[in-house]
């Protein structure tokens, strides 16, 4: 299958809302305004289609931003420049053709030469192990880990040097 990576369209905010809902808890869900928010502020928020059909999303963030997150807060605190990954979102008829791969790489490929890590969580609990494992593949290491939502969620902060 042969992907293509664009800039999103504010006229695939109803399609991308209806895949990230799809994946959760793997990610959070949110509102349409909050999607609508990142299609604004985010620093990368890519799609990726075949055949004129969403099959992914990423969104990645920049420091310095007033998001709201406990997990892009704490990357903040503790690293002067990053790229953080927000969320992303595989389509079940889009997946195991290495399209996470491919929107990870583009990412990276968009941040400054002296942008040293990217950054990332991935939930501990519930637990996300396919997340997990290809993370470390992709060369992410956990640095901490923090509770959210009240105890509820438990995740695993993670760090890949570039």
């Amino acid at each position: 299958m042969k992907f293509i990576i664009r800039d999103v369209c504010t006229q695939n905010m109803d399609e991308i809302l209806s895949l990230n809902e799809s994946v959760v808890p793997a990610v959070n869900s949110i509102p349409i305004d909050k999607m609508q928010w990142f299609a604004e502020q985010a620093a990368y928020f890519r799609v990726a289609t075949a055949h004129d059909r969403l099959a992914a999303f990423l969104i990645g963030l920049r420091p310095g931003i007033a998001y709201d997150s406990l997990n892009y807060r704490w990357f903040c605190e503790h690293y002067a420049d990053f790229g953080y990954i927000d969320r992303i979102a595989v389509a079940s008829h889009a997946r195991r053709h290495g399209l996470a791969t491919q929107l990870y790489d583009d990412f990276q490929a968009t941040l400054k030469d002296d942008v040293g890590i990217m950054t990332c969580e991935v939930n501990l609990q519930p637990p996300n192990e396919g997340s997990m494992r290809f993370h470390e593949r992709y060369g992410f290491a956990q640095v901490a880990s923090q509770s959210t939502e009240g105890g509820e969620k438990e995740v695993a902060l993670l760090v890949k040097t570039l």
